[in-house]
């Protein structure tokens, strides 16, 4: 447990560097006029570089242990904000983008790498599922979320009082204390095992797996279609600051962490750690498929102070989010063998990724084609099929795996 607070407590920093990042990119090239699809084109090598570091990172991890990952993640995080604070206004459209795209690629590489890491902490440390894996895989992704929350903040605020370039000195200077911290207090050993041999063995995984894999990309696609570009544009069209809008994604990303850590306790429980659990995921889904829907309907029909109905509609969807997010998290772990956990975990946030590089090309295109009401159809959309995926996870302890 000794071991696991450590991981966790670098994890917080990380994340709050990594919120911080996202909130001052955006701010700060929407401030120099780039048009929202542009300004998803800045993050998508950031989620493209996050498919592959998942898939490897756990390999990895299993290979070399979690602390190596963990240092290397966060010292290639260092290495990312140093880069992209070489860039100046004066740079032209082309080179600024590809420039930025680059330090995001190295910065998507270093969160999934610390995630891996992380998340296979907890599987070392409990190893059968069951009541207390879901409670610290709940207590470590709330946490997470809201530390990621105050980073949407602390970007915002650090983006007003400090400028761009500064902000980016003073987050590496924190991760470079985290990187040695982590070197000096956990063994090189933790959280070791016998790697997968092949690329084959790497991907063969269980059939439950593999399909809690594919409900995640529609699930976080459906989360950042709005989120990423489609909602920050729309609220700042309707009069609100640029301090204003990281507040309401910061306390919209804190509640939804808050709300994660507590899904143990409105979760039906069950001994063999599956069979209560699956048949709520299906019933929170379906609430969830039915929200943003709700409010595209909304948008269109000429309702005065549409940004509050929208605030009101995404509060409540970031509640439901949260429950369902909480409880992939548990089941990626539940589903995952003991010994390779850190490869299992790889593989499902692989398709996390994938299902953001997914949500953030629609955002930009959909904000650009329809604005906020053609991104919660497109969530709505998503969230349909992740729905009917949902249906098809096993409800029992075991699932046997594919033949390698």
């Amino acid at each position: 447990m000794r071991n696991y607070a450590i991981v966790t407590g670098s994890y917080w920093g990380f994340t709050l560097t990594d919120g911080a990042l996202r909130m001052l990119v955006l701010l700060h090239f929407y401030r120099l006029g780039y048009t929202p699809f542009t300004l998803s084109v800045l993050f998508l090598l950031y989620e493209a570089a996050g498919i592959v570091a998942n898939l490897a990172g756990g390999w990895l991890a299993v290979h070399f242990g979690i602390p190596r990952m963990l240092a290397v993640g966060l010292g290639l995080q260092v290495a990312g904000l140093l880069m992209l604070s070489a860039t100046a206004p004066a740079w032209s459209v082309a080179a600024s983008v590809a420039w930025v795209m680059v330090a995001q690629g190295i910065s998507g590489v270093a969160k999934d790498l610390t995630k891996t890491a992380s998340k296979a902490a907890i599987k070392a440390v409990v190893v059968d599922p069951g009541d207390r894996m879901f409670r610290l895989v709940a207590w470590f992704t709330g946490s997470k979320n809201a530390m990621k929350g105050v980073g949407f903040f602390l970007g915002g605020v650090l983006l007003q009082a400090t400028g761009f370039q500064i902000a980016l000195w003073l987050m590496a200077a924190l991760l470079g204390v985290l990187f040695v911290l982590v070197l000096a207090s956990l063994p090189r050993e933790f959280g070791r095992a016998k790697a997968s041999r092949s690329f084959k063995e790497l991907f063969a995984k269980s059939r439950a797996i593999n399909l809690l894999a594919a409900a995640r990309i529609f699930l976080f696609g459906a989360r950042d279609v709005w989120f990423v570009v489609g909602l920050p544009v729309f609220l700042y069209g309707q009069g609100w600051r640029f301090a204003e809008v990281a507040l309401f994604l910061a306390l919209w990303t804190i509640g939804y962490g808050v709300v994660q850590g507590l899904a143990p306790s409105v979760i039906r429980r069950s001994d063999d750690g599956v069979s209560r659990e699956v048949p709520e995921a299906r019933l929170w889904m379906a609430v969830l498929a039915g929200i943003p829907a709700l409010l595209a309907v909304l948008q269109g029909a000429g309702i005065s102070r549409p940004d509050l109905v929208v605030v009101a509609g995404l509060g409540l969807f970031g509640v439901v989010f949260a429950v369902m997010s909480s409880l992939h998290s548990y089941l990626i772990l539940a589903y995952a063998g003991s010994k390779k956990a850190a490869e299992d975990v790889g593989f499902y946030y692989a398709a996390n990724a994938g299902g953001r590089f997914l949500g953030i090309v629609l955002s930009g295109l959909l904000t650009q084609w329809g604005g906020l009401p053609a991104c919660l159809w497109g969530a709505a959309a998503m969230l349909g099929i992740c729905l009917c995926l949902t249906f098809t996870l096993p409800a029992h302890a075991t699932s046997k795996p594919f033949a390698a």
